[in-house]
Order: C-alpha cells, then structure tokens, then sequence
C-alpha cells in the first residue's frame, strides 16, 4: 500500500479532515509563484509593496501594484484537476476545509465550476468546504478607513487611468483585499486556521513550501493534536518529519488519484 492509499483510507475514517494549500497547487494553472525560479520577486522590488510604504506613500504603492497585479493575475487563469479534485472532496463531505496561502481565488472557483454538475446535484449530501483564505484575495480591495470591499478590477481599472491612489466613497484609501509585507494576518483568521488544524484527524499540505509563518506551523500544530499529517509536494519541506506520508508528486496527478482512492474505498465500504 503506498502513502497515497494509505492516507484514503485515513481520510475514508476520519471525522475531520482539512487541508493547507500553497502554490504549488496554482502554478500548474499559471499563476505565477513569488520565489524560486524566475519568481516574481526577481522581477520587482518585493519592498516596495509593504505595508508601511502604502501608509506613507499610498499613490507611489498603487503605480506599482497596477504592474504586479498585471504581472500576477493579467493571464486567464482556470483551476486545475488538483483544485476540482479538493472541491470534489468538500462535496462528497470528505473534505471540511481548504485553508490556503494562495490569494488567487481559484478555490472558490473550483467549488462553484462543481456546483452546477449534474452528478454532483443529484449525488452530494455534504456542504460546501470552509475555504479560509489566510493571505487574502488579490481579486478584492477593501478600505483602509471604513473596511468596505469592493471587485478589484474596476478599482485596478482606475487606477492604471491614473486615479492613484484609488478611494472609497468615504474617502479612504482602497488597499489590496491582501496581507502585506509588514502587516499581521487577521486575528479571527489565523486563530480558526490552528482550531481547524487541531480539531482535525487528517491534515493535507498540499503545494506548500512550509517556510512562511503562521501557515508552515499548522502541520506540526495538527501532528501535536494527534492528527495524521499527509505533505503532497514536490520538494522537501522544514515540516517533512512530521508526516505520516510522503507524497513527491505533481498535485495535479496526486490529488484527482487521492480523491478517485477515497471514494472508491467509501464505495468498498
């Protein structure tokens, strides 16, 4: 039995089962990754979209993000079979949340692209997974003064036609729906992201380099709980000790094969 099917049949018997996703399971899809090679930040000055630069020089900070959010999200991007295989997990009720680093938003789409299948209509009894976005959505921008969200595009729109830095209807200054450099994940989201990762019996990373914090410690946090750890992932990662399997694969062959295991063993049972 390999490490795949052995993490089925654990999920097959698990109560709660959440998964953390990184990059890795976007850039099959295209999106660009930010690191490594011909990362985005060999391109632009990482330092220059930090959360103390948009304070002090919010129209500077906006000029520049026009070009990286082009560079990032410019393309048409669709979720691949990684992405449709975690969906069809959430709604075959085997999955109960996708907590991601990504801010792409292809998570989402997955799940939405699933809910108008025929199959899936008449064959699913279980909700939608909880998709927690830890970093944020790069598709939104929210004020910075009344908190209000808005589409990103026609704020991104405005901009590039030179309305820097763009504002909300109260006046404040429209920032990125994202976490910056320099600004802490949001309270509530990072406390629910390590009682998900407790409460959990099986946890996935998927995609992840496991060396940006909060996120690469909530393996370890789920492993102290008791939960069985899968890491899916081409290179090694800081966190590899902990896992009970081991999966150097290409999400996008390793996650559909994960979810066809689960459910033929849900079929066995």
């Amino acid at each position: 039995m390999d490490d795949l099917e052995s993490l089925a049949d654990e999920i097959r018997n698990a109560g709660t089962v959440v998964a953390l996703t990184g990059a890795g399971i976007s850039a099959p899809s295209g999106v660009p990754t930010f690191r490594g090679d011909d990362g985005v930040w060999e391109r632009f000055d990482e330092g220059q979209f930090a959360y103390g630069r948009f304070q002090r020089d919010p129209e500077g900070f906006w000029d520049d993000r026009v070009d990286l959010q082009q560079e990032l999200f410019g393309g048409e991007f669709e979720p691949n079979a990684a992405h449709e295989a975690l969906a069809a997990m959430g709604r075959d009720d085997s999955l109960e949340a996708i907590l991601t680093q990504n801010t792409d938003g292809l998570h989402g789409d997955a799940l939405e692209s699933t809910a108008g299948s025929e199959t899936d209509e008449v064959s699913r009894e279980g909700d939608d997974p909880t998709v927690l976005e830890l970093h944020g959505n790069a598709r939104r921008v929210r004020c910075a003064d009344c908190g209000k969200r808005a589409a990103g595009d026609p704020i991104f729109e405005r901009a590039a036609d030179g309305d820097l830095p763009p504002t909300c209807d109260c006046g404040g200054v429209y920032k990125p729906d994202v976490v910056l450099f320099g600004e802490q994940l949001p309270g509530a989201v990072i406390q629910r992201a390590r009682s998900l990762a407790r409460e959990s019996d099986v946890f996935l990373a998927i995609g992840s380099s496991l060396v940006v914090q909060p996120a690469a410690s909530l393996p370890r946090l789920a492993a102290s709980a008791g939960a069985t750890v899968g890491i899916i992932n081409l290179e090694t990662t800081p966190a590899d000790d902990t896992a009970d399997a081991l999966v150097r694969e290409d999400v996008t062959d390793a996650l559909p094969r994960l979810q066809t295991l689960v459910t033929e063993t849900e079929t066995r049972g």
